[in-house]
């Protein structure tokens, strides 16, 4: 019996969090009414001597036992369809609305308002039984397992939110869209134009207006105008022509035209298109710098020194297809990268023309020219071997034709000390000696001459 009455002394002398009574019956006197003393000696049957008091006011608020643990959660969590969610969303709004600024009961619905609206986007989200891959309009699609919520979606603008979403990536133009807006794509893959047509628009920003384009977006065709109404109208400095805001999102690329033509590297706004069209054309070897622009070699220092190494280098090639010991080492897959460098030296890229204006082309192709000279003259005796010896003075040191003091005949390949050459008013003699040769053959008289 002694255990009943001091458990009902302590359940009395306590505020009890989950007794929905006692708090209404507070809150309804008024405030000159004083509050019943629930500590009275008529209340509470008094305790044998020596027991200690159990009854402490002041930690009721301490034990966090004020609080209703379980109410229900504001912004309804249990919430399984999409009304139900919507209307969940709406509930948390007006909480959010009547809780005062910057507390953290505000901050808090916010968070659940956010949580409420994943989940409604991950029901509307078709993820289930997507397939790995798709292909439309040339593109081929394939979903992708990254979690990142920094992409945007190339059809809608949104975010895609990689935590609750499925969405794709073209793995020839990189382009990016939700599932749900795979079906509505209506642009064709950019990769299908390079292997097509690879070769760029070489006139700056060819602009022909927007009266030319019906005052539609050149891609999608939606109505568009300079005023910004219906849609503003964002022009492309590659093509010149005029596109709406889901087409052109303000991306910045170099232009090729500006570089072979003003030697101008200054990124400029483009299309997504034209931004995807330049990424993928960016190393490709399509700009013969000869015949479009020819004056540029003599304004520009490091293509002069540029094209001198690839000369050079063309000349070193044969010693290495010939070698042993270069085909085992694999010294051409030095330049595996700009493979066009040992196959002519006309052709660039724009990335070419990139590196040349920064200086990174030139120093790496000087430390590849010593590479490939250091094994022709010092290591392979082979390449050694192949060496000439001026035919007109016939003295000095083994001569290559990549030496900078040497000159080689553009018809027998012959090589000769540059001062050499000259002196003799241009003349190769081994071009001589077969000229006289072939001259000599066709004046001896035939078998039947004397009869």
């Amino acid at each position: 019996m002694e255990y009943d009455e001091k458990l009902a002394r302590f359940r009395q002398a306590h505020l009890n969090p989950f007794n929905k009574q006692l708090g209404p019956r507070q809150h309804e006197q008024g405030a000159g009414e004083e509050a019943p003393d629930i500590t009275s000696e008529e209340a509470l049957p008094e305790l044998p001597p020596g027991e200690p008091e159990f009854y402490c006011p002041e930690r009721t608020m301490d034990l966090g036992l004020s609080e209703d643990h379980f109410a229900r959660p504001v912004g309804l969590f249990l919430a399984s369809d999409i009304q139900q969610l919507r209307q969940a969303i709406q509930e948390c709004k007006q909480v959010i609305l009547e809780l005062p600024e910057h507390s953290e009961k505000q901050k808090d619905a916010v968070v659940r308002l956010i949580h409420l609206r994943l989940k409604l986007q991950e029901l509307k989200d078709p993820s289930e039984d997507e397939p790995s891959i798709r292909v439309l309009l040339e593109h081929r699609f394939c979903k992708e397992k990254s979690k990142s919520v920094k992409q945007t979606c190339d059809k809608c603008n949104a975010i895609i939110w990689g935590l609750i979403q499925t969405w794709y990536t073209c793995t020839g133009c990189y382009y990016r869209c939700h599932s749900k807006c795979l079906n509505l794509i209506s642009k064709p893959c950019v990769r299908s134009k390079v292997s097509h047509q690879a070769e760029y628009e070489l006139s700056i920003c060819p602009e022909a207006g927007l009266d030319s384009q019906d005052y539609r977006c050149a891609e999608c065709r939606a109505p568009i105008s300079l005023r910004g109404v219906p849609s503003e109208a964002r022009q492309c400095d590659y093509t010149g022509q005029y596109y709406c805001s889901h087409c052109h999102w303000n991306d910045l690329a170099v232009i090729p035209a500006r570089v072979v033509h003003n030697w101008d590297f200054e990124p400029r706004k483009v299309s997504r298109g034209s931004m995807r069209y330049l990424a993928l054309m960016v190393s490709r070897p399509v700009l013969r710098l000869r015949e479009i622009n020819p004056l540029l070699f003599n304004y520009v220092e490091e293509l002069v020194e540029i094209r001198k190494l690839r000369q050079d280098i063309l000349l070193m090639k044969p010693y290495f297809i010939t070698c042993r010991e270069a085909m085992a080492a694999r010294l051409l897959l030095q330049l595996q990268d700009r493979q066009h460098f040992v196959e002519n030296d006309e052709m660039y890229s724009v990335q070419d023309l990139l590196d040349a204006h920064t200086g990174r082309l030139g120093c790496s192709l000087a430390e590849t020219h010593t590479l490939f000279a250091k094994h022709i003259k010092l290591d392979c005796e082979r390449c050694q071997a192949k060496g000439f010896v001026c035919e007109l003075c016939r003295e000095g040191d083994v001569l290559f034709p990549f030496d900078s003091h040497t000159s080689v005949c553009t018809d027998c390949s012959a090589v000769f000390h540059r001062d050499c050459y000259y002196d003799n008013s241009t003349t190769c003699p081994r071009c001589a000696r077969l000229t006289l040769r072939k001259q000599s053959l066709f004046q001896q008289p035939g078998p039947d001459a004397d009869a």
